[in-house]
């Protein structure tokens, strides 16, 4: 299996949530399966041959990733109104300093229709939340890819402190339908030196929860 140059995170390497979705396939995971727990032990390199054995994604003799069941995926982030979620949007830290403006989950820099261009603004509470309009092409591995930076947004903060995903344990319950109007919201669930703990969940347009997200960021050191 290989990631793509336009899944991309940070510059020149994947993006940590559709890389584990990627990765949690791989091990089996399925739609409407028992939560997977992704660790990254590398940035997830672009355009490179990579194999799943045993539980562990390798890049030659390079150790990119674990793959394990979970325990759980995190507590529920309550739902908002839709309208709510795009005034929070409106607000999104990632307009004014963005660390990876390039990513394809969150960076405003992707077109329309090439990234996901989610942009979750601040709630109160420590909370997030941004609507998204589904892609043609969703699947499983767009679903892990919507839970990671909404949740990441909520350690990461108007200051644009750089951080990037580490570990993260999903489950997805449902694919929404191309077009839908989603809700994703994000939580901070704990801090600890340079590690953060957080929430993530995607609600569908009717109120439907479609998958769940507890996800380990780490601060780069600057």
């Amino acid at each position: 299996m290989q990631i793509p140059a336009r899944f991309n995170g940070p510059p020149g390497s994947g993006n940590g949530g559709w890389c584990s979705g990627v990765f949690a396939a791989a091990a089996g995971a399925r739609i409407g399966g028992p939560p997977v727990q992704v660790t990254l032990r590398v940035p997830p390199p672009l355009d490179t041959a990579l194999e799943f054995a045993e539980g562990s994604v390798r890049a030659g003799d390079t150790l990119v990733a674990e793959v394990a069941e979970a325990v759980d995926a995190g507590v529920p982030v309550p739902p908002v109104r839709l309208a709510d979620a795009v005034t929070a949007s409106k607000d999104y830290p990632g307009f004014a300093a963005h660390p990876f403006p390039g990513c394809f989950v969150c960076g405003p820099d992707r077109a329309p229709g090439d990234g996901l261009r989610i942009f979750p603004g601040p709630l109160p509470g420590g909370r997030t939340a941004a609507p998204w309009t589904v892609p043609d092409d969703v699947v499983a591995e767009t679903m892990w890819a919507a839970l990671d930076c909404p949740g990441g947004w909520t350690a990461i903060g108007p200051a644009g402190r750089p951080y990037v995903l580490g570990r993260i344990a999903a489950a997805v319950t449902a694919l929404p339908a191309p077009g839908d109007e989603c809700v994703i919201v994000g939580a901070l669930a704990e801090t600890s030196g340079r590690k953060a703990v957080v929430d993530s969940s995607v609600y569908g347009p009717d109120g439907r929860h479609l998958a769940q997200a507890r996800a380990t960021w780490l601060a780069l050191v600057q």
